[in-house]
């Protein structure tokens, strides 16, 4: 065969493959037999080892060509990857109805349905049709790069297919292993007497994160689309269905579940009869997520800090299993607060062996009467965390005298001595010790080091620990005076690990104000209030010095939260610390905020902007004094709009509200 001939050969079994892919994965329909697949398959290596000039990165053959990585590189999303809010019950269910009806100023709202499954969430980008780039959820604003095991997927396509292929698609949707597929995982590795996977959403989790794509490609992963991201193309989408619905015509597998749902009954009954086939899905769901199917009261509703107002996951009751308390002991939290924890006879509960369980705080002890010695219901609440629904009274009375005890909350903290007290209007038992407390310091430089905060990489809880008991590190600033010379001598820490460690500290001492502010562990401030923070005093020193009043003026920041906040700066030994923690660690100024050109006045932007996101324009209002909302109001002074403005704008033309085109708004804001 000459090199023409081959090169014509290898198109037609490409888009042979592409088209026999599309019918097995999404549309479950395959027109050939496996065998027949494979030769195809077969043909088409043989042709790209005769002629390696004609292997494209998009072939078929290519799904696994990338050699291992050192680590995985971390992305930026374009827009933020939100969490969904939750419901247990029927009645969380329709208050979630009656707050879509509320804001949309309707009662008649359509939504759809969909199995919510039980994987990995990832982002896919498309550029022209051809797959670039592949990155996991993260914390929602940052990922990492996970491409390469992502191409390894035969579910996911390589190249879009049909018509209207659009210039950039940013599609979102979950990484999952069926239950076929997991066990015969665990058979392998039983097989190897390597460790098993508890359960198919680790197995899944931990497949995707391998630093060698061949692993990944060896483990059967699946993929479901629900939702696009970004997006600049000539179709136009009207409801989520819609979307769904192009995605699969453009050979993007979505869940076979998912359905239009005309009112809220009929939510409940697709609840209810995808609970009752739960078992016999080929994959693992933890519940059912409904959406707003109309994508203008979508844009209408907006979000909240970190998940939309229009969409809800209706989770399952979780899997609950008898187990018996053996002792209730208490740990020591970061901030002091003392947790009764149940200590238990080990039961397996949604596929996870279960040995301890959060009582949360003495109220809650009390009203569920939970006692040493107990049989209880067990169960994962969410699907998550370990907690004890009910206690099984009738058992008592076959227990041994003295075997059954009632919880006594101790009077000092068991790691420092100190005393133990409960603050008025709260239910939590804290350490008054604060820094000198040996728990609360371990948990605090944790935090301080973590991903989100610090991200000082290799400076795990074991290591701190030895940190700390040795007496390396008694404070967080004391981190950036650790020499490699006493990291070395550290046990289970050798030469390079002790490099890479001193390195990662250094690399730490750049960061941005708001990363700062999360590391510092103030109550209640987490990484969404940091930000608020960082944006609104743009500096720190104004936060160390705000009163509780000029807190408050923060959209999302309440009274505890501000009391909270400026106690914190009260406090003599955090002031030392943060005064030598400055001395080290530096961060870009936030983009100043002195011209207030714009101070007073609120914006809200719809549609596609052509010159920069809608982020990139909301920091850009903020930095000149502008205040950013999600909704239009007669409050708003102005709408700024571009490429398919939503309802955002029609409202503003009926209120009478200036609107601007992209143009007028690059002129305002210089």
């Amino acid at each position: 065969m000459i090199l023409q001939q081959a090169s014509k050969r290898a198109d037609i079994l490409r888009d042979s493959i592409n088209q026999h892919n599309y019918q097995y994965y999404v549309l479950d329909d395959p027109d050939i037999p496996d065998a027949e697949y494979d030769r195809l398959l077969r043909e088409l290596i043989d042709i790209e080892t005769e002629f390696p000039e004609l292997i494209i990165p998009n072939s078929p053959t290519q799904r696994v060509g990338a050699s291992p990585l050192s680590e995985f590189e971390q992305v930026k999303h374009i827009m933020p990857m939100l969490s969904l809010a939750n419901a247990f019950n029927e009645d969380e269910m329709k208050a979630f109805e009656k707050r879509v009806n509320d804001r949309l100023e309707t009662e008649s709202i359509i939504f759809s349905a969909e199995t919510k499954l039980d994987g990995l969430a990832v982002s896919i980008i498309y550029e022209q049709g051809v797959l670039r780039t592949a990155a996991t959820r993260g914390d929602g604003y940052t990922g990492e790069n996970v491409t390469h095991n992502i191409r390894t997927i035969s579910s996911i396509p390589l190249n879009l297919i049909g018509d209207d292929i659009p210039d950039l698609l940013e599609i979102r949707g979950e990484v999952f292993m069926a239950h076929k597929s997991f066990e015969e995982l665990n058979d392998k590795q039983r097989q190897k007497n390597e460790k098993l996977f508890a359960n198919p959403r680790n197995a899944a989790a931990g497949s995707l994160r391998q630093l060698d794509p061949k692993i990944t490609a060896q483990r059967a992963l699946s993929f479901y689309a629900y939702s696009i991201g970004e997006y600049k193309g000539d179709v136009v989408f009207k409801t989520h269905i819609e979307t769904l619905d192009q995605l699969k015509d453009w050979g993007v597998p979505i869940s076979p579940e998912t359905k239009k749902m005309k009112n809220l009954d009929a939510c409940f009954d697709y609840y209810k009869d995808i609970g009752e086939r739960r078992s016999g899905l080929a994959y693992e769901i933890d519940g059912v997520v409904f959406k707003v199917n109309d994508l203008m009261q979508q844009q209408a509703m907006g979000f909240v800090s970190r998940s939309p107002r229009w969409a809800i996951a209706y989770k399952f009751p979780p899997v609950e299993e008898i187990t018996k308390i053996l002792d209730i002991e208490v740990q020591v939290g970061r901030t002091g607060a003392i947790t009764p924890v149940a200590r238990l006879e080990p039961v397996f509960v949604g596929g996870v062996t279960i040995t301890n369980a959060t009582l949360h705080n003495l109220d809650e002890i009390k009203r569920k009467d939970v006692r040493v010695g107990d049989w209880v219901y067990i169960r994962r609440a969410g699907d998550v965390i370990p907690e004890v629904v009910r206690v099984i009274v009738e058992k008592r009375k076959d227990a041994r005298r003295n075997e059954i005890r009632e919880f006594v909350m101790p009077s000092v903290c068991p790691v420092c001595g100190s005393g133990v007290e409960r603050q008025e209007g709260e239910a939590v038992y804290r350490c008054v010790g604060g820094i000198s407390c040996a728990a609360q310091n371990i948990q605090a430089i944790i935090h301080f080091v973590s991903r989100k905060a610090m991200n000082i990489d290799g400076l795990g809880e074991k290591i701190v620990v030895q940190l700390t008991e040795t007496g390396l590190v008694n404070s967080v600033d004391e981190l950036y005076s650790l020499s490699y010379e006493q990291l070395v001598e550290l046990e289970r820490m050798g030469d390079k690990s002790a490099k890479n460690l001193i390195e990662a500290i250094e690399t730490s001492k750049q960061t941005t104000l708001e990363r700062f502010i999360y590391a510092l562990g103030i109550r209640e401030v987490g990484e969404a209030t940091a930000r608020s923070l960082a944006q609104h005093f743009k500096e720190f020193e104004p936060i160390e010095n705000a009163t509780t009043e000029k807190l408050e003026l923060i959209s999302d920041i309440g009274p505890i939260v501000a009391h909270n906040i400026h106690s914190f700066f009260q406090q003599k030994h955090n002031i030392e610390i943060i005064v030598a923690l400055k001395k080290y660690i530096h961060w870009d100024k936030v983009e100043s905020n002195e011209s207030s050109t714009l101070e007073g006045q609120t914006f809200v932007i719809t549609g596609t902007l052509s010159s920069m996101g809608r982020d990139e324009a909301k920091q850009k209002l903020i930095a000149l004094g502008g205040k950013v909302s999600g909704s239009v109001s007669k409050k708003t002074s102005y709408v700024v709009y571009g490429d398919s403005p939503g309802s955002k704008y029609e409202k503003a033309m009926q209120l009478g509200i200036k609107v601007l085109t992209e143009e007028e708004f690059i002129e305002l804001i210089k």
